[in-house]
């Protein structure tokens, strides 16, 4: 097993055993509601934003490990930051996962988020990884409706 895919389990490991961020946003001033029928992922992402900054931010929910650990590690990368950034942060995400427009070099800025770049080995595992980040970027845009990975 190379170094990364051993660091790759190691990091999913950790925020799946122990979920930064897991609970509920008192005066969230958004949220958003999250699915993945495909393996049953569910999750709400709740947040605080003032200033156009991300003052707080939590997750609830049920999911695979992937699904857990990429909330988790989401909403520790986002504390903190602008919504221009978290929705930056949402594409740099989506494109090294998905190989789409931007992929080289996608993961620059991510810091600990690019130990995710080994899902795409994992096609049906990418929908897991990406729930979180499509539900956080419906709470953001005021999203009524759920989130579906379908």
């Amino acid at each position: 097993m190379s170094e990364l895919q051993e660091l790759y389990q190691q990091v999913i490991l950790d925020h799946n055993r122990r979920p930064r961020n897991f609970r509920s946003v008192a005066a969230a001033t958004g949220r958003a509601e999250g699915v993945n029928p495909l393996c049953g992922d569910q999750l709400r992402v709740e947040l605080r934003v003032e200033d156009g900054v991300i003052r707080e931010i939590g997750f609830l929910g049920s999911g695979c490990a992937i699904s857990k650990a990429s909330a988790s590690m989401m909403t520790a990368h986002l504390q903190g930051r602008t919504v221009g950034e978290a929705e930056e942060a949402f594409e740099r995400f989506h494109a090294m996962l998905t190989g789409g427009p931007g992929a080289p070099g996608a993961a620059d800025g991510l810091g600990k988020l690019a130990v995710f770049a080994g899902v795409r080995e994992f096609p049906s595992r990418i929908k897991c990884a990406t729930l979180a980040w499509h539900t956080v970027h419906a709470a953001l845009v005021g999203q009524a409706e759920p989130v579906s990975t379908e």
